[in-house]
């Protein structure tokens, strides 16, 4: 057991490096996004195409191609705070300003627990670099929808978001979404920008929970991490209240962060319904009935038989909860 456990804390380092891809686009299709205001609320169309540059799909991590989609969201213009505090819905978090969605999390638990879901950017699923996600951070759904895991860099460069403040997208409750430089002074435009950080912090120690995985917090369950009030900027939804170029009077606003959330998982106010995911099994990032995120052949970790992680050009088999390395397999250079 202690074999087991120093490997795993070796192989499961805490990163959010992507995987290098070379690059591509989408010429066979367009960019196709409308966000409209009306009686209440904003609309947002689109077909799912980013646009800016992506990596290779299919690659090794990710066996998917990328193919038009057909969105239709509705967020109120008016968000009001959630009266039961807002809470994690299991919903779509949102839709960036070019029509790709949010969608940060997994759909993969450790032996079925839902209190213990992977973390994709992170630990265990991440320690190959997010699962065949390009520098943008994101990869495609069996669906062909091509979605967000952390900070769409392609995105934000195009937005200048180093220089000014950005708006990034609209979360599923209606309050908006921007990149990590903000006033420094929330409530002063005049004051300089500032990069904010995320006030969550990896757990020290070990997992004791009776019934869970057990070993080091690593950062392979979103539950590894913890809020710790003042250790950032941003507040348990990672957000905060301020003003913003397009909120001159301030309003509540959500952050992405280059770690942990990067996009947030709770909602501060009520999700509209059509963020919900269709589909059986809710549709994660593996796609419709869940599987390990890019599908391939991790996707035998659904039918509780192995969990296959990818480094280099190393294959790494575990068993199903992820705890045991089985085997592992030198495959030829790409």
């Amino acid at each position: 057991m202690k074999r087991t456990t120093i490997l795993l804390a070796t192989a499961l380092t805490l990163t959010t490096t992507a995987v290098a891809l070379r690059a591509q686009s989408t010429p066979q299709y367009k960019n196709e996004v409308s966000i409209e205001v009306r009686e209440g609320f904003r609309y947002i169309t689109a077909n799912g195409i980013p646009d800016h540059v992506t990596g290779q799909f299919p690659n090794r991590g990710n066996p998917n191609s990328i193919s038009p989609q057909r969105y239709a969201f509705r967020v109120p213009v008016k968000p009001e705070p959630d009266e039961n505090g807002g809470t994690d819905t299991g919903q779509n978090f949102g839709i960036a300003v070019n029509g790709v969605t949010f969608d940060p999390t997994t759909a993969e638990f450790w032996s079925g627990n839902r209190q213990w879901r992977y973390e994709a950017m992170t630990g265990f699923m991440g320690a190959r670099g997010g699962l065949g996600v390009d520098e943008n951070l994101a990869h495609v759904q069996p669906s062909g929808a091509y979605h967000y895991h952390g900070m769409p860099m392609g995105l934000l460069k195009k937005l200048d978001y180093t220089h000014k403040m950005a708006l990034v997208g609209w979360a599923a409750d209606g309050y908006p979404v921007y990149s990590p430089y903000a006033y420094a002074e929330a409530s002063k435009a005049s004051s300089p920008l500032k990069k904010l950080k995320s006030s969550y912090k990896l757990k020290s120690g070990e997992r004791t929970e009776t019934g869970g995985p057990g070993g080091v917090y690593d950062g392979s369950f979103e539950s590894d991490f913890e809020f710790v009030k003042g250790s950032g900027d941003l507040d348990p939804w990672n957000g905060r209240y301020g003003v913003t170029p397009e909120f001159p009077k301030g309003t509540y606003y959500y952050v992405l962060t280059d770690s942990f959330p990067f996009i947030p998982r709770k909602f501060r106010g009520k999700p509209d319904a059509s963020f919900q995911r269709r589909g059986p099994g809710g549709g994660g990032p593996g796609g419709p009935g869940g599987g390990q995120p890019g599908g391939g052949p991790a996707s035998l970790a659904a039918k509780g038989q192995y969990l296959f992680i990818q480094r280099g050009n190393t294959l790494y088999q575990y068993s199903a909860d992820g705890l045991k390395l089985l085997s592992k397999t030198e495959l030829p250079p790409p």
